[in-house]
């Protein structure tokens, strides 16, 4: 039976949204088919085991995961998707509008719902940039319904992900006496599998799992891939930060050595891992 979901309300900011509206676009042009569409289609196998009559989805960005969730789910399954950037929740809501299906602003660490009223939350690759990862999944458990399952996917380290570590290399030369941190600091600093499981153990989860999954990732062309990293991630205010003037060239830079290692319409490994819990 799908639940009536009530969606009003308001929600709390517990940190500082990093994905602004110059941001946002770029994301959802170029990062989304290259790093997120991919597994997107993989968390909605996952997801449509269990057969949820309701979703909620923390950090979901642009909407890589939820259109992916609302072509693979039961079209009477409700799912609410939520951000904490409204630039990104404006592009998200613009592209998916189909019945069922809300987007509203929400902070993961302190949601803005009643206990156990959802079958499912879900997150792709948000978890990483929660501040206080635990008291999120807490927040999760609290919303579901007994028997509903958490499901969420983090990357691996830097050095298993091809277009990533590249990336980053480059960069380093660029600047090597303060090169950016962001990606070690954020995005690939949350692999540890041990670690994960213990988190969701301690706030209540039971049938934990954390399974590596890898992926191919393919680019129409090298510059889509500089610019979706150096442009379309918070990387940006780090290299802005340093070299505004230089942004042009340093995305030239990159695309040139992505092209030179990985080929003019470039294909790399990535690796993210998968994790679930179920609500007792």
């Amino acid at each position: 039976m799908t639940a009536s979901i009530d969606i009003e309300g308001g929600a709390g900011a517990g940190s500082l949204a990093l994905f602004p509206e110059s941001v946002a676009d770029l994301y959802e042009t170029f990062l989304v088919p290259i790093l997120f569409e991919p597994y997107a289609s993989e968390m909605a196998i996952v997801a449509e085991r269990s057969q949820p009559g309701s979703v909620l989805e923390v950090a979901a960005g642009t909407g890589a995961l939820t259109r992916a969730l609302r072509a693979r789910l039961d079209p009477a399954t409700e799912i609410v998707a939520t951000d904490l950037s409204q630039a990104m929740i404006d592009v998200g809501a613009s592209s998916l509008t189909l019945s069922r299906t809300h987007w509203m602003h929400a902070d993961a660490q302190d949601l803005p719902f009643a206990p156990s009223m959802f079958d499912l939350v879900v997150c792709q690759f948000g978890v990483m940039f929660f501040p206080d990862k635990p008291k999120a999944y807490c927040e999760a458990k609290r919303v579901l319904r007994s028997g509903g399952y958490f499901l969420f996917s983090t990357w691996d380290s830097l050095e298993a992900n091809d277009f990533a570590r590249c990336v980053d290399e480059c960069l380093g030369r660029f600047f090597p006496s303060d090169p950016p941190d962001f990606f070690r600091r954020l995005p690939y600093s949350y692999f540890d599998p041990d670690l994960i499981k213990a988190q969701l153990t301690a706030a209540g989860f039971d049938a934990v799992s954390c399974d590596r999954v890898e992926l191919t990732s393919v680019a129409a062309t090298a510059h889509d891939v500089a610019a979706a990293f150096c442009q379309g991630t918070p990387l940006r205010g780090e290299i802005e930060g340093r070299a505004p003037e230089r942004m042009p060239e340093i995305v030239d830079q990159v695309a040139e050595r992505v092209q030179s290692r990985y080929g003019a319409r470039p294909s790399g490994g990535m690796s993210a891992l998968i994790a679930a819990g179920r609500a007792p």
